[in-house]
């Protein structure tokens, strides 16, 4: 495990290309957010991260990983990332930093920044690479988070460390991963690691041993009364891929750093907006009558409800025996037909309606698993109780019940960072349902599209009065009142050339989600004709069967 440190390098020209783009990022967009340790901005370390992350940290900042997996390569660029995962178990980013100075002190600074980005809420769970300059510094600045190291990196380091082992014995990967991720139990695990190292005569293996030590912080099966986000343990991946793959070679520049970092960020993005849609306009194939099953596809993203579906599905081959009832607390056994030495313990309290499961899935991953869900049947509950229904898994997740970006703190009002990033989901997500209810019929489809047309009449109104305004200020529901408490913030120390220079900014910036408004519209419009061409298609065709009958 890497513990080296005082690491520091030149990237020359490089650095002021990263100022440069740094500045002129914040100009065009206020809610952006960057930092460095130290006085000197060209040899320190910077970190930054712009208003969509610091959204996405205020729906899913509940786990968050820390990604340091350059330290193993000395030809990389000092690049660090901070990522989610999204409602539909996809990636999100936080934030990211260059260490070009790298210190003891450099990681505590670097987590310190961001956590004040985030206005201070700390996360439920860490992951990190097991070095011991982050872990020093997770346990410093997020004492109350669970931290836990990243298997994807120990996989690595370890098919590293006994190459010779992986290429005497082909499945030896598979077999620690296997013994690692499906274990159910400690006891499981245990017996499988110490069958695992006998097989291949490790028994004294050093490097093996290191990771059975440490096993309480990144073997899944001791981690599980903490909230990972993860849908499976064998969904162990390596955020970090999507910056490095293709772009570094032998030579690195910050500049391929900074593209690569927009590309990606931009691809995430255009993802999330596809599961969106699919999640909105597609209906999910039911597999049992249970309402409990439409309850869910209803309420919950796409991947998630495939994955609920699945546990739900496994309920048939799981049934429930009562253990004990002999107070307010029932006691179940849930088996799977003929694999009853892998049973499972679910104590169910019918006043409160809560259940708890040895297998712990819902603490881990959020998603309540098949054994309690056998149990729910057998005392027929038919639907799921709220408290196992986690919003970040739901369609809804960027709604409502979002806590709000903070940004008071860098000068900027957090209802500023709202109408920008929160009221354009919530847009986006109402011009979807008009999709979704124009396409039902042509009397709705009619309705929608005249609703459409006058509702760009009036943007377009809008923009006009806005752009012949002097001061620039927004005639919408508290557009009013964001943008003076932008101006008033800065009056007492911004000149008149500023003050001018920052209106031309927001007036670009203006126009610039105009330009996005007029894409989003032409593409509803799109999709409506697509619908109308989809309805004429279908009468023809229903037209010709009646003739064929006639006939």
């Amino acid at each position: 495990m890497n513990n080296s440190s005082n690491r520091q390098r030149n990237l020359g020209t490089g650095v002021q290309y990263l100022l440069d783009y740094l500045k002129s990022m914040q100009a065009e967009n206020p809610g952006f957010f960057y930092a460095f340790e130290g006085d000197n901005e060209l040899c320190g370390n910077v970190f930054w991260t712009d208003a969509a992350s610091r959204a996405n940290y205020s729906y899913f900042g509940d786990t968050v990983r820390v990604d340091t997996s350059y330290r193993t390569s000395r030809s990389k660029i000092p690049f660090v990332t901070l990522t989610g995962i999204n409602h539909h178990a996809e990636p999100v980013l936080f934030g990211c930093a260059l260490l070009l100075n790298e210190s003891d002190s450099s990681f505590v600074w670097l987590l310190q920044t961001w956590l004040r980005a985030m206005s201070g809420r700390v996360p439920v769970s860490v992951t990190s690479d097991p070095d011991r300059l982050i872990q020093m510094a997770v346990a410093q600045v997020l004492p109350e988070a669970r931290n836990r190291f990243c298997r994807w990196s120990i996989f690595r380091q370890t098919q590293e460390k006994l190459a010779n082992v992986y290429q005497v014995n082909p499945t030896f990967d598979f077999e620690l991963k296997k013994c690692v991720n499906e274990a159910d139990t400690v006891e499981e695990f245990e017996s499988c690691w110490g069958n695992l190292l006998s097989r291949h005569y490790l028994m004294n293996n050093e490097w093996l041993q290191s990771l059975y030590n440490i096993r309480d912080q990144w073997v899944p099966v001791y981690l599980k009364d903490v909230f990972f986000g993860e849908l499976s343990t064998m969904d162990c991946s390596d955020a970090s891929s999507f910056f490095y793959d293709g772009f570094l070679g032998s030579s690195p520049t910050i500049q391929l750093l900074i593209k690569q970092c927009e590309k990606v960020a931009s691809s995430w993005h255009e993802k999330e907006l596809k599961d969106d849609f699919d999640t909105s306009n597609t209906t999910p194939v039911l597999k049992t009558p249970s309402p409990t099953e439409k309850q869910a596809a209803n309420l919950y993203t796409r991947k998630i409800f495939i994955k609920f579906q699945g546990e739900l599905v496994e309920t048939l081959a799981n049934p429930a025996t009562i253990v004990d009832d002999s107070g307010t607390v029932t006691t179940y056994r849930v088996a799977k037909f003929g694999e009853e030495h892998k049973a499972h313990t679910v104590r169910f309290s019918a006043f409160e309606m809560k259940a708890t499961c040895s297998c712990r899935m819902f603490e881990f991953s959020g998603i309540i698993c098949r054994h309690v869900l056998s149990v729910f049947r057998a005392k027929n509950v038919l639907m799921l109780p709220s408290e196992y229904v986690l919003k970040r898994w739901t369609r809804n997740a960027k709604t409502g019940g979002g806590e709000s970006v903070p940004g008071s703190a860098f000068g900027v009002p957090s209802t500023y960072q709202e109408s920008q990033i929160v009221r354009h989901d919530n847009l986006r997500q109402e011009a979807m349902k008009y999709v979704e209810e124009g396409a039902k019929s042509i009397h709705v489809y009619n309705v929608a599209m005249n609703a459409l047309q006058e509702a760009s009449k009036r943007v377009a109104a809008v923009k006009s009065k806005h752009t012949g305004s002097a001061q620039g200020t927004i005639e919408a529901n508290g557009g009013n009142q964001e943008t003076h408490l932008i101006e008033d913030q800065s009056s007492s120390f911004l000149s008149k050339e500023e003050k001018e220079k920052k209106i031309q900014e927001m007036t670009a910036e203006l126009e610039g989600t105009n330009q996005r408004c007029e894409v989003y519209r032409a593409i509803l419009l799109a999709l409506f004709k697509d619908m109308e061409d989809q309805k004429l298609k279908l009468s023809v065709k229903v037209q010709n069967a009646r003739l064929s009958l006639k006939e």
